[in-house]
């Protein structure tokens, strides 16, 4: 797969792992497993360029003696996964119009 397909993807799945309620990196990894493989020297790197981005917020909090760190989607990164789910429409188009031509060639 593209290396920058791949990327503006792998952003959308933090993104969307954090939608509904705020994370921590280990937890976004076993949401976001099931669907893709990610490690933590790959999920680091995004979520600060999220954050410097606009799309989500950090906040720092003690939890059995350590500090986690929890991530927060902001209104931009929502407003983010919107425009994906409009991108992600005009793809699907093209792939049908890619597959309908192989289709017709056989």
């Amino acid at each position: 797969m593209d290396i920058q397909l791949k990327r503006g993807l792998l952003d959308i799945c933090v993104l969307a792992a954090i939608k509904s309620e705020a994370s921590y990196g280990y937890q976004i990894i076993k949401d976001i497993k099931p669907y893709v493989e990610i490690s933590e020297s790959t999920l680091y790197p995004i979520l600060r360029r999220l954050e410097t981005a606009g799309f989500l917020t950090v906040r720092s909090a003690e939890h059995n003696g350590r500090l986690r760190k929890y991530y927060h989607i902001t209104p931009s990164g929502l407003e983010r996964i919107s425009d994906f789910t409009q991108e992600w429409k005009e793809i699907m188009s093209i792939y049908q119009f890619v597959v309908r031509e192989e289709k017709t060639d056989e």
